[in-house]
């Protein structure tokens, strides 16, 4: 719900490993981010006193006339921290949170080689439906 010098850190480490060509994040950026409406970071951090942010998700919510919706976005777990349940987490929070504020869908995209990523999205519950996904180009 804030930010600070620890989440700033935490950011620069984790977007680079979801997203080479995202340049580093200003502190001015990252508490612009996190004071959006109806956008939602979850972090999962380890426990005890050296509590690290180890991985993130970025929830989108949005009215539109058939309902309010819901996008996950930039799920991302460090390396180091990958296979013990934290993108689970993540997913099952965020789903957790839509679902507490009336969001009547959850979507995402995940590329097909982000294999471990589809396992993961698959396992919490999500399907794969038969659409396009464009991105304007001009």
């Amino acid at each position: 719900t804030e930010s600070s010098p620890e989440l700033v850190t935490a950011m620069n480490t984790l977007v680079p490993q979801l997203s080479s060509s995202t340049p580093e994040l200003p502190a001015a950026t990252v508490e612009s981010f996190v004071n959006q409406e109806s956008v939602y970071l979850f972090i999962y951090r380890t426990d005890g006193p050296d509590s690290t942010i180890l991985g993130m998700l970025t929830l989108a919510t949005f009215d539109i006339p058939t309902g309010k919706r819901a996008w996950i976005e930039d799920v991302v777990v460090d390396d180091a921290a990958r296979g013990h349940g934290a993108g689970q987490a993540l997913v099952e929070a965020a789903v957790a949170h839509a679902q507490a504020i009336g969001s009547k869908s959850v979507d995402l995209t995940s590329r097909p080689t982000r294999e471990a990523a589809n396992r993961l999205y698959k396992r919490a519950g999500f399907a794969l439906r038969e659409t396009n996904v464009y991105r304007y180009k001009g």
